[in-house]
């Protein structure tokens, strides 16, 4: 995947939130919000453990650039993140709406984010619809390869383009009609409509793909061995495989992200139509939007 040259978001901010805003729900949780609760209750073991402080010989740091500047991992980020913005602008102009732009927020270990709440890494990559803002660990590219089998920047930008796409269905109101959702639903109903939600996001992550490697927006060049990549991490850290892995058993009825299968499809229709009109992945559901159907 090339992106050296493209421009880095100004839409970015790090460190610590000073939080204190009401606490609404986060959506993407990543690969460890998915199994962290599954995992201590069967195992014990604290998932925040997966990142490692750096003590670890088999830990990785991030890579700064010499002269103390960004690291590479924060430029890639600030740059696939202004790539979204570049497409999302595009795409919303099309549409007669203007695009909202949300805000990166990078931290380390953990973050009190202003509107919800508090949490650490082990969460994973997460966006907040309360204040618009995707936020990111760094450290969790380093997992995605070492704990995830889900190596190369294609991955990472996957994530990315995932969290973005929370964003996108904030904008049409998909995470207003999830919370309420919540209040009327059992944990096993509220799971499954769950899984459509980030399906959904995706299957958004594969839209900017198509748009991306059509357009080279941003002087992002994406190649078929990129999506290639993309497609093994949804693969990797579907709901199916993770709890395989990490409690030696599936429950479909704790899914909250999508099987490995059903992730990879959704990425993939993304990619392979460009059509965000296709994306509706919570046909017959109470959730379903006729705005996708147009």
């Amino acid at each position: 995947m090339q992106w050296q040259g493209g421009e880095e978001s100004n839409d970015y901010e790090e460190g610590s939130s000073s939080g204190g805003g009401r606490r609404g729900f986060l959506f993407g949780g990543g690969a460890l919000g998915l199994i962290g609760a599954i995992i201590y209750l069967f195992t014990g073991f604290n998932p925040a453990q997966l990142f490692n402080s750096g003590s670890s010989p088999n830990s990785q740091q991030i890579n700064t650039v010499p002269g103390g500047g960004e690291s590479r991992e924060k430029q890639f980020a600030r740059v696939v993140f202004q790539g979204t913005t570049v497409v999302w602008d595009s795409i919303f102009r099309s549409m007669g709406k203007t695009y909202e732009h949300p805000i990166l927020h990078t931290f380390t270990d953990q973050v009190d984010a202003e509107g919800c709440g508090f949490t650490t890494s082990a969460t994973g990559p997460f966006y907040c619809p309360a204040d618009k803002r995707v936020y990111l660990d760094l450290s969790f590219f380093n997992e995605l390869e070492n704990r995830f089998s889900a190596p190369g920047e294609s991955a990472w930008a996957y994530v990315i383009a995932h969290e973005v796409g929370h964003h996108i269905q904030n904008l049409l109101g998909v995470s207003q009609k999830m919370e309420e959702a919540r209040q009327n639903l059992n944990e096993r109903d509220y799971n499954k409509l769950s899984v459509k939600l980030e399906l959904q996001a995706d299957f958004y992550a594969g839209v900017w793909a198509h748009y991306e490697a059509l357009n080279h927006y941003n002087n992002i060049v994406i190649e078929r061995a990129d999506i290639d990549s993309a497609l093994n991490a949804a693969h990797q850290i579907g709901d199916d495989r993770l709890q395989q892995k990490y409690q030696g058993r599936v429950t479909p009825d704790s899914f909250t992200h999508g099987t490995s299968a059903q992730r990879a499809y959704w990425f993939k229709k993304g990619y392979d139509t460009g059509d965000i009109k296709q994306g509706n992945t919570f046909a017959n559901t109470e959730l379903e939007d006729d705005r996708f159907n147009q």
